[in-house]
């Protein structure tokens, strides 16, 4: 497997007043390119910690996370920064659009980051809305589109910068399920050119778009395997009690 992410021996501490919680524990993960990877689990389980590591968003106490041949665990925060704009797109559960920008202008705003001139991002920009399929609503404002399509902006804002990896927190979990349908079909798509890891806690979700499920539970790692064989034959009793709803 030609891996794009490798996350080795990885574990977060957060201090809460004099205690310290473990938020993740000796974690070893390898996400092949151009897969379609869920880290799956319930709430505190560790998903949104472990997302926040791949993004470079937080320092891991201890291990280290490696994008390609970048070990982002020893970059300076200004170094992160430029890593992030060149190789990563994070796309919110909450959207993250500016109220008053048009579509067009949200999927813009990283570019004009990157110095870009005004009729280069806004072309850009243009071509990303049409890829999520929002190419006739580049002028709308998020308040005038459905939660749905405010998600796709969001897709289309992650993309603009041409990254190796789109990291999605619970893309579709305000969605309706048509919506929601929408979303994973974009994202099989989206398979073609990018490396996608979807934080969830949505099952059937997990088990229709991706090909390799890490199945999280108490900061620690319990299972990761194809996405089938966690589902139908799971090798640990945890994750086999969480996919039959015996806990979760």
């Amino acid at each position: 497997m030609d891996a794009i992410i490798t996350i080795h021996d990885l574990s977060k501490v957060y201090r809460v007043g004099h205690e310290k919680v473990r938020a993740l524990s000796h974690i070893n993960l390898q996400i092949g390119r151009g897969e379609i990877c869920c880290i799956l689990g319930t709430s505190g389980s560790g998903k949104s910690t472990l997302l926040n590591q791949l993004a470079g968003l937080e320092k891991p106490t201890s291990g280290s996370v490696r994008i390609g041949k970048t070990n982002i665990s020893r970059l300076s925060e200004d170094q992160l920064a430029g890593f992030r704009q060149r190789n990563i797109g994070f796309v919110f559960q909450s959207y993250n659009l500016i109220a008053s920008m048009s579509a067009l202008e949200n999927v813009a705003m990283p570019l004009l980051f990157r110095g870009m001139p005004r009729m280069v991002r806004d072309r850009e920009a243009a071509q990303m809305l049409k890829k999520v399929g929002l190419g006739n609503r580049i002028n709308h404002k998020p308040s005038e589109m459905s939660g749905g399509q405010q998600q796709r902006v969001g897709i289309a804002r992650a993309l603009a910068a041409s990254p190796d990896i789109l990291l999605m927190d619970e893309p579709a979990s305000a969605l309706d399920p048509i919506s929601t349908t929408k979303i994973e079909d974009l994202i099989y798509e989206l398979k073609k050119e990018y490396t996608i890891v979807i934080v969830t806690h949505n099952m059937q979700q997990a088990a229709r778009v991706s090909d390799r499920t890490a199945f999280f539970y108490l900061g620690e790692l319990i299972e990761y395997d194809d996405t089938q064989k966690i589902f139908v034959s799971p090798t640990k009793e945890a994750t086999q009690n969480y996919v039959t709803g015996r806990f979760g």
